[in-house]
């Protein structure tokens, strides 16, 4: 495929994303599949806009490292209940790899891939190789940003989807705060291996021009940003006051979860796309031969 045909292709796969994900919000029953379309749509632009920036190569070591990661701490808190808290995933999201159902795993990269991305651009970061202050920053902000996400839908998804259950409970509509410590952690341990291996190898992109088209960067900003955008959706859709009982024998409001989420959304993912999306603006309309066609 030519640069001009992978760059329609990575819209095409947004746009698929964003009518998904506000089809969703309105007909959340009526949609299948939706724990792999969620997660795998984000999975795929991820590998497709990874290549455009990256060597594949590297590309697969970040999907590796994701992976091995992310897959080991969720076992082990389910297990121990270290790093996460106590929980356990019932069998609403399908196939599991372990005890960890397969889309979860999907998730992390994808996300994981846009927070970094993110994360990137805010900071200025915009050369390909990993060089100074942005070894170590980039994975920090990135951790924020992933954090950011799961904020806004840990609650609907665990506690009124049941999609995993926490045993004991927790203070935000029945998640612990360790949940949110533990994300921060298991993905801050990721995106920091992946920054120390680009760093390792200095030479790989010291001879290519630092920046991409602004397109390249803007695609992924919409595509973290839709997710908090419908986040925000959801919680202007009226719904009947109904409530639901955690583990714990808890007592939530459905209505009060989908809209704290969506507030949350708000001042996390919609903030930092705005800002991704303003260091974008000031990037020059094109970038280097490999990115001015994306």
């Amino acid at each position: 495929m030519t640069k001009k045909q992978i760059n329609i292709l990575l819209w095409v796969i947004l746009a698929v994303f964003v009518v998904y994900r506000i089809a969703l919000c309105f007909f959340p029953q009526a949609l299948p599949g939706a724990a792999f379309v969620l997660s795998g749509l984000p999975f795929v632009f991820a590998l497709i806009h990874g290549v455009c920036n990256y060597r594949f190569r590297d590309i697969l070591v970040f999907l590796a490292i994701t992976l091995v990661v992310s897959n080991v701490l969720e076992n082990c808190s389910i297990l121990t209940g270290f790093p996460f808290g106590h929980y356990y995933y019932t069998d609403y999201l399908g196939a599991k790899l372990f005890l960890v159902p397969v889309s979860i795993s999907l998730a992390y990269f994808g996300m994981g891939y846009l927070s970094w991305m993110l994360a990137r651009v805010i900071l200025g970061n915009v050369e390909q190789r990993m060089a100074g202050h942005f070894t170590y920053t980039v994975p920090l902000l990135a951790g924020f940003l992933m954090v950011s996400w799961d904020l806004t839908f840990d609650p609907i998804a665990s506690t009124i989807l049941h999609s995993w259950i926490w045993q004991q409970g927790g203070s935000y509509y029945g998640v612990p705060f360790s949940n949110f410590i533990g994300w921060f952690f298991t993905v801050y341990v990721f995106f920091q291996l992946f920054a120390l291996y680009l760093k390792s190898r200095p030479n790989v992109y010291a001879r290519v021009k630092p920046e991409m088209s602004k397109g390249y960067w803007l695609q992924a900003a919409i595509f973290y940003g839709i997710t908090g955008l419908t986040a925000v959706l959801s919680a202007l859709i009226p719904r009947a006051d109904d409530t639901v009982i955690d583990a714990t024998g808890a007592l939530w409001h459905i209505q009060d979860i989908i809209i704290t989420c969506g507030l949350v959304a708000i001042f996390t993912m919609i903030a930092f796309t705005f800002l991704s999306v303003v260091k974008t603006a000031k990037l020059p309309a094109e970038g280097n031969t490999a990115g001015k066609n994306n």
